[in-house]
């Protein structure tokens, strides 16, 4: 069959399913059920009949808003590919600006010691292991569901990996104090938020976080305090409805300044920075 009728037929079927992005998803399933990239598609005079077959399935799977992710096995996050599935929460790309946030704060550190906290995948942490040419870069996640995918990107890597609560004191007592950097994407949807199929696909625990979101950040803000050196920084997503409340949480407590909210691309409020002093 042809490209064009199989992704004619595929973008309809998904944007009548509610898919946020039809034609993307359905590019992106067919290149990768023909083994090529998104960009070569449209050099494909047709596709085999086994392909076709394939795509059929896993877009009967998408139209019933089973995560891309899932289905691909894959999620892109800044310049790498992260092996992602059930059971750990797939990398959206608002969170690559906590990357962006810290990797000037890094530049003059010639052997920076970074924290991923609530690492799952191991975005964050691999990301700036990838992009830090030098120093150590540790990741702390208790799911044993997701310990299994962040140890399997993290192979090869300098990435450590650590299993952890983060919600439990004297957490990496070896670098208490010595850390350049922590970043952290808890979770912090409120509990009554309604929010996509895509997003239920993703564990709970990575997710929700009690009926203001914020059951888990303090335990953050805690850790991040620990472990920090003087002058440390930190990179902290949150929901968009934490505009006032995570910075205040940072201003009430002590050891904290040049606090400062961030937007994302749509301009929603999305993460914090703060230095310890």
């Amino acid at each position: 069959m042809s490209v064009r009728a199989l992704l004619a037929d595929a973008v309809a079927r998904l944007g009548a399913a509610g898919v946020a992005s039809p034609r993307v998803d359905a590019e992106l399933l067919l290149a990768h059920c023909a083994g090529v990239r998104r960009s070569r598609l449209i050099t494909l005079d047709d596709v085999p009949a086994e392909a076709v077959s394939r795509f059929a399935a896993l877009l009967e799977r998408r139209a019933r808003r089973e995560p891309l992710q899932h289905l691909t096995g894959t999620a892109p996050f800044r310049n790498l590919e992260l092996a992602v599935g059930p059971g750990v929460f797939v990398p959206r790309p608002e969170t690559e600006l906590l990357v962006d946030a810290v990797l000037p704060l890094l530049a003059g550190v010639p052997a920076p010691l970074v924290v991923d906290l609530c690492s799952g995948s191991g975005a964050l942490a691999l990301a700036v292991a990838d992009e830090v040419s030098a120093g150590r870069v540790i990741a702390v996640e208790r799911s044993g569901t997701a310990l299994g995918w962040l140890r399997q990107n993290a192979a090869g890597s300098r990435v450590e990996v650590v299993a952890a609560d983060v919600t439990s004191s004297g957490l990496l007592p070896a670098e208490r104090g010595c850390v350049d950097a922590v970043l952290s994407n808890p979770p912090y949807v409120p509990a009554a938020t309604p929010v996509d199929p895509e997003v239920r696909a993703d564990p709970d625990e990575a997710v929700f976080a009690g009926a203001d979101g914020l059951s888990v950040i303090p335990a953050v803000l805690d850790r991040a305090a620990e472990l920090l050196r003087p002058g440390g920084v930190l990179a902290l997503e949150h929901d968009d409805t934490h505009a006032q409340a995570v910075p205040a949480l940072l201003c009430a407590g002590t050891g904290w300044d040049q606090v400062c909210e961030h937007a994302d691309l749509s301009g929603r409020a999305r993460f914090v920075t703060a230095r310890r002093v």
